[in-house]
C-alpha cells in the first residue's frame, strides 16, 4: 500500500482523526467534546516527532512522508476545526465565517512555509531544531480551550448565559485574528522542550479539568 504506516505515524493519523470527530462534535453543538478533541490532538502533536525519532533506520521517503503527513493531519486539526468551531458557535455568521477561512489560510501557509523551511534545514544539519518562526499552529490546541473556559467562568459567576454567548462569539473570533497573524508573523520562537511540554501539559490538564467542572 502507498504511505507509511509503522508506529512512527500512528500518533499523527489517531490526531488526525480525533480532530475529525471534534469537527462532528461541533457540527452536533458538543463544543466540549469538540475542544477535547483538539487537546488531546495536541498532545499526540506533541509527541510524535519524538516518538518517530526513535526509529533510527527510517528512509529518506520516510522522513519526507513524516514531515509532509504531519503538516497534512495540523491542516484539519488546528485550521479547519478551530475554524469551523469558531463559526458554528457563532450560529454560522458570516463575519465569523470570513474570519475563519482567513484564519485556515494564515496556517495554511505557515504549514507550507515551515515544510519548505524545513526540508532545506534538514539538507544542512540533523540536529533538531530548536525554535520556531511565527506561532506553531498547535497552539490552537491551547488557546482557544482557554478562551472558551474564560468565557464560560466569567459569565457563570455573573449569572448570565446570554452573556456568555455574545461575550464567546466576540472572543473567538479575535483569537482566530489574532493567532492567524501570529502564523505568519516571522518572529522567532524558542521551542519547547521536555520541560516546557510539561508546563504545557499542566496546562492543558487545568483547562480540561476546568471544561467539564464548570457548567
Amino acid at each position: 500500500m502507498l504511505g507509511v504506516y509503522n508506529y512512527t505515524v500512528w500518533m499523527t493519523y489517531s490526531g488526525m482523526l480525533l480532530s475529525y470527530a471534534g469537527i462532528t462534535f461541533t457540527l452536533n453543538e458538543n463544543y466540549r467534546a469538540a475542544l477535547l478533541c483538539l487537546m488531546i490532538a495536541g498532545v499526540l502533536d506533541m509527541l510524535d516527532g519524538k516518538v518517530a525519532s526513535t526509529k533510527k533506520d527510517r528512509s529518506e521517503d520516510q522522513k519526507d512522508f513524516g514531515i509532509q503527513i504531519d503538516s497534512m493531519c495540523d491542516i484539519i486539526s488546528y485550521g479547519v476545526l478551530p475554524a469551523l468551531f469558531v463559526y458554528k458557535i457563532n450560529g454560522f455568521h458570516r463575519f465569523s465565517g470570513i474570519i475563519g477561512g482567513l484564519y485556515l489560510l494564515c496556517a495554511l501557509i505557515r504549514l507550507c512555509w515551515f515544510n519548505v523551511d524545513e526540508a532545506q534545514r534538514q539538507e544542512r544539519t540533523s540536529e533538531e531544531r530548536n525554535e520556531y518562526r511565527g506561532l506553531p499552529v498547535t497552539s490552537a490546541a491551547i488557546i482557544l480551550p482557554f478562551v472558551f473556559i474564560v468565557c464560560r467562568f466569567l459569565c457563570n459567576r455573573l449569572g448570565s448565559p446570554d452573556l456568555f454567548d455574545s461575550r464567546v462569539e466576540a472572543w473567538s473570533s479575535a483569537t482566530l485574528i489574532v493567532m492567524g497573524l501570529f502564523f505568519i508573523t516571522p518572529f522567532r520562537m524558542r521551542k519547547p522542550h521536555w520541560t516546557g511540554k510539561a508546563i504545557l501539559s499542566l496546562i492543558g490538564l487545568a483547562e480540561l479539568i476546568i471544561l467539564f467542572i464548570e457548567k
